[in-house]
């Protein structure tokens, strides 16, 4: 049967609300969550997805993905609600497809200002070269 894949989703939020809800914006990080989340399980990340308002059935969350063998997870209930155009629907879409849906529950980062900062030159400067270090 092979190890449980996760499908990883983030949200797509534009640059302009970083000073509002930095963490939305900083999918990097959103992505870091859930790979820690399925390293601590023993889970492999097989996909990465960045999206916003995306339908429940749109086929780019359901390609490939094999009943009982792969998972959703997010770090929050907040970012899946972002993310997808219906939190409800999915998890009942996941349920109909015998697919797990997991948020990883541990507290957003703190932003400061240098934290921002970063995460806007990454955004802001990506045709650069410049990778956020």
């Amino acid at each position: 049967m092979g190890p449980v894949r996760v499908t990883a989703i983030a949200s797509l939020t534009p640059l302009e609300e970083l000073e509002a809800d930095p963490f939305l914006v900083d999918s990097r990080s959103q992505h870091a969550m859930c790979e820690r989340w399925a390293a601590e399980h023993g889970y492999v990340v097989a996909r990465e997805l960045l999206v916003r308002g995306l339908r429940p059935d749109h086929c780019v969350l359901w390609d490939g993905v094999r009943p009982g063998v792969d998972l959703f997870v997010a770090p929050s209930r907040r970012v899946l609600e972002s993310a997808l155009s219906s939190v409800e629907e999915f998890t009942e879409e996941c349920a109909r497809r015998g697919v797990r849906v997991e948020t990883v529950g541990r507290a957003e980062p703190l932003y400061d200002a240098q934290m921002k900062a970063r995460v806007h030159r990454r955004l802001s400067m990506p045709t650069a070269g410049y990778d956020g270090r």
